[in-house]
């Protein structure tokens, strides 16, 4: 069973086109993986489609890294099913 983080792991290896041994806790989406504002946005999308789940704009702005994308979809209780 995967993981939340290998679950985004996935999402971000497969949207930034990146060799998912990159796409780690503290890699930074931006900077580190190369995304820009419209990968982050489909991201958003994806997350909430995946999960059923709204993220709200304030909170976009808070993903630096991609364990702050996971803590977020920890703390808002996000279920993990596979």
């Amino acid at each position: 069973m995967e993981t939340l983080f290998e679950k985004v792991q996935a999402i971000l290896a497969r949207q930034l086109r990146v060799d998912p041994a990159t796409v780690t806790p503290e890699a930074q989406i931006k900077k580190d993986l190369g995304a820009d504002s419209l990968d982050i946005l489909q991201l958003l999308m994806r997350l909430e489609d995946q999960y059923g789940i709204t993220i709200p704009d304030k909170a976009l702005a808070t993903f630096i890294t991609v364990g702050d994308v996971v803590t977020y979809l920890e703390q808002e209780g996000t279920s993990v099913s596979f």
